[in-house]
């Protein structure tokens, strides 16, 4: 087995190398790859040390699988080389998630598509969309989902490592000058950075991604296409508000779900609390519910406050939480690499 890992100098890239230690993941020869400014780096990996080389066409000759965490433009040159060299392409980018002839997987829900790889590459969700999709399709398998209407709230670290270091450099100016949380009328103290467009640390910004059509972000409409292609729902209402939130890690999503049956919160603890890749976490009284600190560097997919909507018994209310540098991005595509070599 010879593993190619693009963009393995990354946050999700060393995570992917962490998981695949961790989970043993069967393979004779890891190559990491990234751009030529970190060829020549050496990554630990199982008690060694691994060298990083610049990517190129030669890295894909004699791999078995590719597994890919880069820019869209990247991938989209990258992954179709990889792929006629005979590698097959596991893409956490967005670059082929709504692509004809791809498949959108999740492993604990539709895993069984990567028997059908017409172009050899496989697309992994976005971490927003994993966040919520796990605890849907379980839902949809006994009720039937014909609606859901969510709000996001995503971590700095969904911008990638200088969005966690634009929120740490804030924080760090407001403890030196308390009222740069305060300002306002008396005039603007803390200033955005490059990455976000408003201040991120003692604020929430309502965008995440570009500005899209109809006044939504790219973001909020992957929610929606992602989520319809998983659960191979294409005619699937789907709409999303997107926040951006002062977290280094976790993304929340506050989900209203409804469906052609009804359905309680007693039923949805039940079949949620035997699902493979989630755990319950729903005592309101003992404030017992998901929190992004709670899901950070773990694999499930948090679930709770699940309650039936007050005025619609088809309809639930529930909030997800999950890593979005692990479920959200590495594990799944280490998951989807385990299912190739099943």
């Amino acid at each position: 087995m010879r593993l190619v890992v693009v963009g393995a100098t990354g946050a999700v890239g060393t995570e992917i190398l962490n998981i695949l230690e961790q989970r043993d993941f069967p393979v004779d020869e890891l190559v990491p790859v990234a751009s030529a400014r970190s060829a020549g780096r050496r990554l630990p990996f199982r008690g060694e040390e691994v060298e990083v080389v610049a990517l190129e066409e030669s890295v894909f000759d004699g791999v078995d699988v590719a597994l890919f965490d880069v820019p869209d433009e990247l991938s989209s040159q990258w992954a179709p080389v990889a792929a006629s060299r005979g590698a097959v392409v596991v893409d956490n980018s967005a670059a082929f998630r709504m692509a004809e002839g791809v498949p959108l997987i999740v492993p604990e829900i539709n895993g069984n598509q990567v028997r059908d790889l017409p172009r050899n590459i496989i697309a992994s969700p976005n971490c927003t969309t994993l966040a919520m999709v796990l605890p849907l399709a379980v839902l949809h398998a006994e009720a039937g989902l014909v609606r859901v209407v969510a709000a996001s709230y995503q971590a700095a670290s969904g911008a990638g490592q200088m969005g966690i270091d634009e929120l740490w450099e804030q924080i760090e100016l407001v403890v030196k000058e308390p009222d740069a949380a305060r300002a306002g009328a008396a005039g603007q103290v803390l200033e955005p950075g490059s990455i976000f467009a408003h201040p991120i640390a003692m604020n929430v910004i309502p965008q995440c991604g570009s500005a899209k059509e109809a006044g939504y972000t790219s973001e909020e409409l992957k929610l929606c296409y992602e989520t319809r292609k998983i659960l191979s729902l294409p005619e699937l209402p789907v709409t999303a508000t997107c926040v951006r939130v002062p977290v280094v890690t976790g993304h929340g999503v506050a989900v209203h779900a409804q469906f052609s049956e009804p359905i309680t919160a007693e039923q949805a603890r039940d079949l949620l609390s035997g699902a493979e890749g989630i755990e319950i976490r729903d005592d309101l009284g003992a404030a017992d519910f998901p929190t992004p600190l709670q899901a950070a560097g773990r694999d499930p997919c948090y679930v709770g406050r699940i309650r039936q909507d007050l005025f619609d018994d088809a309809a639930l209310e529930l909030f997800c939480v999950a890593d979005n540098l692990r479920k959200g991005a590495a594990l799944n595509t280490v998951q989807i690499a385990e299912l190739l070599i099943a």
